[in-house]
């Protein structure tokens, strides 16, 4: 088994609102020194192993798919095999 850590962000030339708003609300704060925040999106997905495909096609599809609007969003994923308890 796999856990999968996929991370899903703006791509830097899009502007990220929701980063600005927090990035704004930070600065009131009294945290000048704050330059940029972007926001983003985390998943975890567990992955059985596989006979037909490997780990990464099957989270790259999910991904380019589902999870992210490519147009947009870049990410990232890291996966980790995970001991299986018997």
């Amino acid at each position: 088994m796999y856990n999968v850590k996929i991370y899903v962000t703006y791509k830097e030339s899009i502007l990220d609102p929701q980063g600005e708003a927090v990035r704004g609300a930070v600065h009131r704060m009294g945290f000048d020194e704050i330059e940029d925040i972007r926001m983003g999106k985390y998943f975890e997905i567990k992955v059985a192993k596989q006979e037909d495909r490997t780990v990464e096609e099957t989270i790259e599809t999910i991904c380019d798919k589902l999870l992210a609007n490519v147009v947009m969003e870049s990410y990232r994923y890291e996966i980790e095999a995970v001991k299986e308890t018997v």
